[in-house]
């Protein structure tokens, strides 16, 4: 049997024979440029910045910490810096040893600009495919519903991104479902990345850096889910000097303020969040009845510059919901308590040993816990009797994780590492005492399980030819629950053959695991879905993913069109007419296991740079499920399965002061059961009513959904700083897009009764920055 010291050993083992396998590298004749680029005005770092030498012809690239390694005969080289938005850098010296350059850029375009004949890191020349970068500016110009941006609902707005129920903020990737997403905030995982229900999500716009999804093709750097990974970078503070940002809206507001401890060397970022639904309807409620709901967040990060090779982080999120409804009267007090929410924190160590070798080493720690309180107080025949109702449910990591980057030439970027997780799940837990007699009960999954995850990774971006890379990876993970291992070896490669400067084909394959699972009961993604560990009982979901594409640019435009096939295994679903309400027996009694496949095709256009930006999104695609004990064992259409889904997004300049932008969506209905026929029961059954008979599972399609989105924004410069009024307007045309169908059939209305959820809503918001 694998112990986890044997895993210990192994991976010492396997990072001594890497060093070995590579030291010839080092032999070589060969001096390294390396450094740091950031931001001229605030410090931050640069992700994914170009440096390119155009004697010599190889190139580097910054990783996530601005840090970049470029490994060269030695000679006189001419050096360019570049970033997307920033004012290109230019150095030329003598280069006959090893030599470290920092270096600021500027975001002042006014400057004439540099063209430079180098690889540009744009759709063709990236070797990752089913990857896209959000740039921060186009993510708070898109409109948003009652003004809030949202991270999570622009990237719904991405082909292969399925939205869900209208409204909401969740996510289905290639036909997957929501607890397949990894969805990351400054390395630490989220396991529940929205507030108000489901409608926004938990990540402030204000206090983000970069934001990539990735849809297939993973990197072996991440694991621990089958669809997708959202990676979301916090800022880390303006080391320059202080500033602040803020925004007034319908229902929140938020501030953010960020400053140097000490100047390039310290800085800091705090942002805050806060709706004000419950005061704003406290006023009209009655006295002896209170009820609201609000949500509130924080963002902090500090870091410090140790040294030249050292840098040290602490970062964090604090996110609460709380739902609260009560009344008072001479017969009965009644008090209802919800909330749920997440904690994280992470100790990060950047540690630089040489040129091309960079470290990483963190702590995390994550905590998501929903409870719902229930007490009645009964005065009933002059006697009081009290019964309190309490459920509880979470799920807690501890992470340690050490990662590398090595880059011993431009031929080869390579990422190593390990990483090991300390999971404790509370699938629920319900709690009931009361004044006759009535035990304390723990049903539903109340034992609470722990597991340990052990995980070692390798990948090699390699440049194998000047037309031909790959980026080659295999990521080991061995999951110890209940006296039991799971071990899981996933291979991961992803090629690119590049045409010429503007024309490349992709192609990839990722094998991905998930030693856990997530029961829902609804479509709202509602805090009582819950997150359930791999027993011995449940095994881990495996998924398995294949795709083909193109990319190319042509002018200011860039196309990427990419099919895929994705097979998944252990797929968990709640038992016909099981759900979280089932107050008997565990949760393991309550689910089935089964399959799922998912195939299709996207189209992206974008256009990144000039006065119009914007990108237009188009994927058709199925996705099914088979389960042995629904639907009589037949396969069946996944409820958001879309056959065609349409998105355009378009950001313009108006002038100095004005910009518009537009959102446009089209997508097929989702798939629902709705019953065939009704029948009468016989006289002496005891009913009255008419039963409903189902036919196969989600053999219904709702209607089609499309809306229009508007915004119009007016910036003026002051004195202090900067202000602008944002004007939007959400289903400009009023579309009645069907939010929910009842499946009872109305003989009144001659079919069955649809509920629609958002009109024409019009929003204002104040933004500010100083």
């Amino acid at each position: 049997m694998l112990r986890p010291p044997l895993i210990a050993r192994f991976s010492f083992v396997f990072i001594i024979a890497f060093f070995i396998l590579f030291k010839g590298v080092f032999a070589q004749s060969k001096i390294t440029i390396s450094g740091y680029l950031s931001d001229a005005r605030t410090g931050e770092h640069l992700i994914g910045a170009s440096v390119y030498d155009q004697k010599s012809g190889k190139g580097a690239v910054t990783n996530a910490y601005g840090f970049y390694s470029l490994t060269i005969a030695p000679d006189s080289v001419d050096l360019y810096f570049s970033y997307v938005g920033y004012q290109n850098e230019r150095r030329q010296f003598l280069a006959n040893e090893s030599k470290r350059l920092n270096l600021r850029l500027s975001s002042d375009l006014l400057l004439k600009e540099i063209t430079v004949e180098a690889p540009r890191e744009d759709l063709p020349s990236q070797v990752q495919m089913s990857t896209i970068e959000l740039p921060l500016a186009d993510i708070k110009q898109v409109p948003a519903l009652f003004g809030e941006v949202d991270v999570l609902k622009v990237i719904q707005l991405l082909p292969g991104v399925q939205s869900g129920t209208e409204g909401t903020s969740g996510l289905y990737v290639r036909g997957g479902g929501p607890d397949q997403n990894l969805i990351l905030l400054d390395g630490v995982p989220l396991y529940n990345a929205s507030h108000l229900l489901g409608f926004f999500s938990v990540f402030n716009a204000d206090a983000i850096n970069k934001v990539d999804l990735i849809k297939g093709g993973f990197p072996a750097r991440y694991g621990g889910r089958i669809s997708s990974v959202i990676d979301v970078k916090m800022k880390e503070g303006n080391d320059q000097e202080f500033q602040g940002a803020g925004a007034v809206g319908l229902i929140s507001s938020k501030f953010s303020l960020e400053g140097p401890l000490k100047k390039e060397q310290s800085s800091f970022i705090i942002s805050g969040r806060r709706t004000y639904l419950d005061l704003v309807a406290r006023p009209f409620m009655p006295k002896n009845n209170k009820a609201g709901y609000y949500f509130y967040d924080t963002n902090a990060k500090f870091n410090f510059k140790l040294g030249d090779k050292d840098r040290l982080y602490f970062s964090g999120y604090f996110g609460r919901d709380k739902g609260f409804g009560g009344t008072k009267s001479d017969y009965e007090d009644f008090d209802l308590g919800l909330y749920w929410g997440n904690v994280l924190g992470t100790v990060r160590w950047n540690h630089l040993f040489n040129d091309r070798l960079f470290s990483n080493l963190s702590f995390n720690v994550s905590d998501y816990q929903f409870r719902v309180g229930f007490f009645l107080k009964d005065r009933y025949g002059g006697e009081e009797q009290e019964m309190n109702l309490v459920y509880l449910s979470g799920i807690q990591d501890y992470t340690l994780r050490y990662d590398f980057d090595f880059i011993p030439s431009p031929q080869h970027y390579i990422r190593f590492g390990m990483q090991s997780v300390f999971h404790r799940f509370r699938p629920g837990v319900f709690d009931l005492d009361g004044d006759e007699d009535l035990a304390e009960i723990n049903i539903k999954g109340s034992d609470q399980v722990n597991s340990m995850e052990y995980t070692a990774y390798v990948e090699d971006e390699w440049k194998i030819h000047e037309r031909f890379s790959a980026n080659i990876g295999v990521n080991a993970t061995f999951n110890y629950v209940q006296d039991h291992w799971y071990p899981s070896i996933q291979p991961r490669v992803s090629v690119r053959y590049l045409v010429n400067r503007d024309w490349s084909w992709k192609a990839s394959y990722a094998q991905m695991n998930q030693n856990l699972h997530l029961l829902t009961s609804s479509a709202f993604g509602l805090p009582t879905d819950l997150w359930v560990p791999v027993t011995q009982r449940v095994k881990p979901q495996e998924g398995h993913q294949w795709a083909l594409g193109t990319a190319f640019s042509k002018g200011k435009l860039e196309y990427s069109l990419e099919g895929y096939y994705k097979k998944m295994n252990n797929v968990v679903e709640y038992r016909e007419g099981a759900s979280f309400f089932n107050f008997n027996g565990n949760w393991e009694d309550l689910v089935t296991s089964g399959q799922a496949w998912s195939y299709g095709l996207e189209l992206l256009i974008q256009k990144k740079v000039g006065k119009t930006t914007g990108w237009l999104g188009y994927t058709w695609s199925k996705s099914m499920r088979q389960f042995d004990d629904i639907n009589l064992g037949d396969a069946f259409p996944y409820k958001y399965d879309r056959r065609h889904d349409i998105s355009l997004v378009v950001n313009h300049e108006l002038g100095k002061k004005w910009s518009l932008s537009g959102t446009f969506v089209y997508g097929t209905g989702n798939a629902i059961s709705l019953p065939v026929r009704q029948l009468q029961p016989p006289a002496d059954a005891g009913y009255g009513g008419e039963i409903n008979e189902y036919g196969g599972r989600n053999s219904f399609r709702m209607p089609a959904y499309h809306r229009m989105d508007l915004s119009l924004t007016h910036t003026k410069q002051k004195r202090w700083g900067e202000r602008s009024w944002v004007i939007s307007v959400y289903n400009v045309y009023n579309r009645k897009n069907v939010f929910f169908v009842d499946p009872f059939y109305s003989s009144w209305s001659g079919g069955y009764d649809a509920v629609t959820l958002f009109p024409i809503i019009p929003s204002i918001s104040y933004n500010f920055k100083f």
